[in-house]
């Protein structure tokens, strides 16, 4: 009782003053709502934050959410003490990228495909009226990530339908369900459908990635003292910002290469090509499917056709 009160004090503290949906939808209720959930105060912002920053760019509605409190992700700390700091996190790099951040309290290694937690997640996308979901697929390396993908599976359907949940009104109209990115193969390899240039907004990106010190310059649940002492140090910000800088170059100008033909889809051969950084998405087979025209509203900083 005594941890889930200090995460609840935790959360509320760093959520004060942020505006809730309520409140965005009355001020402006023609804008995009787009969710996207991660397993961990750090997925959500590594796999959507560029499209989240390019969305929020335009005044439209976006939140991030960490599916478990990650209270066990760092070498040298839990419980408590880490969830609490890797909220604060999470809330900063959402801060940075001009969008709202929740962490839920779940214990990291431990989320289940539970009709409690199927409940939670279609409450989550119901309450922030969702035009666009996002999360992983429910194939990779991780639990947690592989049931974040099959929670919000088989939220897809359920988010329409009146009485499952009745104490939340169900959506009017099914969200469009997409998948971040992945390189895992087996049972089936990640398929872009969905390619976008964030070039303009990768070094926001990076800014705001700079927050999550537990799991970048600390090395999260895998790392060592050895790790964290061998990475520059607090002390040198423009050193540390650099190596981080170096790592999401690395990661993002891949990510284009391999879908450069889904970027000249939806860019053009010739502007696809000279692409650095991209974030893709798959569609998933449940919700909504989109045409390529209503795909062009929905990321509207794609170019027009």
């Amino acid at each position: 009782m005594v941890f889930k009160l200090q995460i609840m004090v935790a959360v509320l503290f760093l959520m004060h003053g942020l505006p809730t949906f309520s409140d965005e939808v009355k001020n402006d209720d023609s804008k995009l709502r787009i969710i996207c959930f991660g397993a961990h105060p750090d997925d959500a912002e590594y796999k959507s934050g560029g499209v989240a920053a390019l969305w929020a760019a335009q005044g439209h509605h976006v939140k991030l959410v960490s599916v478990t409190n990650g209270d066990i992700g760092h070498w040298e700390m839990s419980g408590g003490e880490l969830a609490i700091r890797r909220t604060a996190e999470s809330a900063l790099v959402a801060k940075r990228l001009g969008v709202t951040s929740q962490v839920l309290d779940i214990h990291d290694g431990e989320l289940l495909p539970t009709l409690e937690n199927r409940r939670t997640i279609t409450r989550l996308i119901r309450d922030w009226n969702a035009d666009i979901v996002i999360a992983h697929r429910p194939w990779d390396y991780h639990p947690d990530h592989r049931y974040v993908g099959v929670l919000v599976q088989d939220a897809a359907y359920m988010v329409a339908v009146p009485f499952f949940c009745p104490d939340v009104p169900p959506l009017k109209k099914n969200p469009v369900f997409l998948y971040s990115s992945d390189q895992f193969r087996k049972p089936n390899p990640f398929q872009a459908d969905i390619a976008v240039d964030i070039g303009s907004v990768f070094e926001q990106k990076v800014d705001a990635l700079m927050a999550l010190e537990s799991q970048t310059f600390e090395g999260g649940a895998l790392g060592s003292a050895q790790q964290a002492a061998a990475n520059p140090p607090a002390s040198q910000p423009e050193l540390r910002r650099k190596w981080l800088r170096d790592r999401w170059v690395t990661r993002h100008t891949a990510e284009a290469k391999r879908n450069r033909q889904v970027l000249a889809r939806w860019y053009g051969a010739e502007r696809a090509e000279k692409i650095e950084f991209a974030e893709s998405f798959e569609i998933c087979e449940y919700g909504r499917q989109p045409e390529p025209d209503e795909i062009r509203k929905l990321f509207p900083f794609l170019p027009a056709e």
